[in-house]
């Protein structure tokens, strides 16, 4: 590897990781030895690249710094583009949508050279999943997710037996053939899945539930997984 693509690469790294990394374990990441990570890392802070630690104690990107958004590998080209192509394939229409625009944005923006990465990709995904329509508002659902907003469902089970459930929306989950929405169900007192096409109707209510949505979603978390999201 390249001194420069390894320093990139160290960026990279720092980014993407909340704690402290050691130089041994970005040495072992980037197939290098630590004496030459201490190196890096001390050019890296010359050039005043806000990284912040020491060896031994471990190294951390300070908050704020910035890089051009679309320096990308060719294995992060392939990986961004294949995961776009699936949930072009799989996601409700606006996320279809957005998906096949960043697919767009990133054949425009790469160097000449990648596009092919992009345009002909030797990865690919299942055909389009045929999804009947939504009763309900994708989007609004998203946003009262982020906003840790209370929702109420009209919601029909396997047995054709509809109910009203105030909700606590955590995440939505997309499986093979059907979306799940995550929740916790006021009226089980327990964390429930919901399939997106049994809801009837929902009424996104203004009121907040009272725990924060990262506290719910680590709970969630901890007695859930989207690997095994099933109605409950």
């Amino acid at each position: 590897m390249r001194r420069a693509d390894r320093l990139f690469q160290i960026i990279q790294v720092l980014r993407r990781t909340r704690k402290p990394l050691t130089a041994e374990a970005l040495a072992k990441e980037l197939e290098t030895s630590k004496r030459t990570i201490y190196r890096d890392i001390a050019t890296l802070i010359g050039q005043r690249v806000p990284i912040r630690g020491e060896a031994g104690t471990g190294y951390v990107l300070e908050k704020g710094f910035d890089m051009p958004p679309l320096m990308l590998t060719p294995d992060e080209i392939e990986a961004a583009v294949l995961g776009a192509q699936w949930v072009a394939g799989r996601a409700d229409p606006v996320l279809a949508k957005a998906a096949q625009d960043l697919i767009a944005k990133i054949v425009e923006t790469v160097p000449e050279r990648l596009q092919p990465l992009a345009l002909e990709p030797a990865s690919g995904t299942p055909p389009k999943w045929d999804a009947p329509p939504e009763s309900i508002d994708m989007t609004q659902l998203r946003a009262h997710i982020y906003a840790s907003k209370k929702i109420l469902l009209h919601y029909r089970d396997e047995q054709g037996r509809d109910s009203k459930r105030t909700v606590w929306p955590i995440a939505v989950g997309y499986l093979e053939t059907v979306r799940m929405l995550a929740a916790w169900c006021e009226l089980r007192k327990d964390f429930r899945s919901f399939r997106i096409d049994r809801m009837t109707d929902a009424v996104f209510l203004d009121e907040k539930y009272p725990e924060r949505r990262t506290a719910l979603r680590t709970k969630w978390m901890k007695t859930f997984s989207l690997n095994n999201m099933r109605e409950r």
